[in-house]
């Protein structure tokens, strides 16, 4: 007899119908059993288990969500009265057979009342199928056998709805989710859910960053990281967001997304070698971190890094204009670590960039500079910014060991030019 792989099929459909101040909502969900094996029926065992409700504020559910008879449907109804209305419940994807099982193919798509016309998700309405951590169901994603994998339903009439977008008579949408897994074989691919910062691998980190799943991920965590030929030192989150700022023309993102900055100073290098009157993009220090401290990185991490459009500040030379440069690593402005106040007003690139969540959520400032102190070899030191003072053209902004900055520092060797060296970068 020949051998073929069991299939299950998991298709949730929901029937989605809105007005300006009252919705109905309608989900169903089918298994499916096809084909033939020398293994026994009982050994295949896939099904829907354990429905938790989730943060719903609204009270006209007509009927919650259910597994049906069976446990190969769930089904539920209910009315979205206004924006913010939210629905939201996880059940589980259970394997309890002898047998691993694996993703096969994922697809989704919005069709009109038929079932068969597609049609455009409204803009006041979210529908959204994942993990429950929020992590995005892809291929090969591996169910094991006697396991379980918990997935969120979520639907959401969105707060900043406006009357404009609002259909002006009921309307339906039908909403189709299809899962089909198959027997797994070597394509198949463990799914690792974010832990922490800390205990996390790199290849976990990178994939939570890269689908938006970040929640157990907080600013101010550190993570352990080895460079090749310097040691051991820690990796600290220094921001996750990204304001609307960070969409202007010719801002610097070196403050916008996922940042991570060492938490002490790495190494001790001179800003300039052979002059004084340099930019950063011309800088040694430049050259420095984005040669030989990127490339000492683990080669996992180093494949994330993306690249960062970075604006620094000029010193008072004639006619000068603010810096621009793509770097992987860089160092950070003074505005991206005491924001914009008396510390930053000779920075010429203040309004071209932000301070980073890590520096604001500690309120530091030029009356608040001790958390801005960093360690070399566990004594307090001295450590580069990348702002040149624009009154100044021959310094660069350092940080003391109390986390002031002092903008007197000569560039050039050998008088005090080796300093401290704690870069940044974006993963993404």
């Amino acid at each position: 007899m020949s051998r073929k792989k069991r299939k299950r099929t998991y298709t949730l459909f929901i029937v989605v119908v809105l007005c300006i101040t009252i919705g109905y909502a309608y989900l169903y969900t089918q298994l499916t059993i096809n084909g033939t094996s020398k293994i026994s029926k009982a050994s295949w065992s896939v099904y829907w288990d354990n429905i938790q409700f989730g943060a719903n504020n609204i009270t006209n559910v007509t009927i919650p969500a259910t597994i049906q008879t069976g446990k190969t449907a769930i089904m539920f109804k209910i009315r979205l009265h206004e924006p913010g209305d939210t629905y939201e419940f996880t059940v589980d994807a259970k394997n309890d057979g002898s047998v691993n099982a694996m993703v096969n193919v994922v697809s989704s798509g919005v069709y009109a009342s038929n079932g068969t016309t597609p049609r455009n998700l409204p803009d006041y309405l979210e529908y959204t199928i994942t993990y429950s951590d929020g992590l995005p169901i892809a291929q090969n994603h591996l169910l094991a056998s006697n396991s379980s994998e918990t997935y969120k339903v979520r639907v959401h009439y969105k707060e900043d709805t406006t009357a404009a977008q609002l259909p002006s008579t009921n309307d339906v949408y039908v909403f189709k989710f299809n899962i089909t897994y198959v027997q797994a074989d070597s394509n198949a691919i463990a799914v690792t859910h974010p832990i922490s910062f800390a205990d996390d691998d790199w290849g976990t980190i990178i994939n939570a960053v890269q689908s938006g799943n970040i929640s157990n991920y907080h600013v101010g965590d550190t993570k352990t990281v080895n460079i090749s030929g310097l040691g051991t030192y820690k990796l600290r989150i220094a921001n996750t967001t990204t304001p609307a700022e960070c969409s202007t023309t010719g801002y610097s993102q070196t403050a916008c997304g996922f940042v991570l900055e060492f938490e002490d100073i790495i190494s001790k290098h001179a800003m300039n070698i052979s002059s004084a009157t340099t930019s950063w993009p011309t800088s040694s220090m430049r050259a420095y971190v984005n040669n030989s401290i990127y490339n000492s990185l683990p080669a996992t991490l180093r494949s994330a890094i993306i690249d960062t459009y970075v604006v620094s500040g000029h010193g008072n030379g004639a006619g000068e204009t603010n810096y621009t440069s793509t770097d992987k690593l860089y160092l950070l402005s003074a505005k991206e670590v005491y924001g914009h106040n008396n510390y930053s007003q000779y920075d010429t690139a203040r309004d071209y960039t932000r301070q980073l969540d890590y520096y604001a959520n500690l309120n530091v400032d030029d009356n608040n500079t001790s958390p801005a102190g960093k360690k070399y070899n566990n004594e307090v030191a001295y450590w580069w910014l990348r702002t040149r003072p624009s009154y100044d053209d021959y310094s660069y902004l350092f940080l003391l060991s109390d986390g002031r900055p002092n903008y007197e520092m000569v560039v050039t060797p050998p008088t005090g030019s080796h300093i401290g060296c704690s870069p940044a970068f974006r993963i993404g």
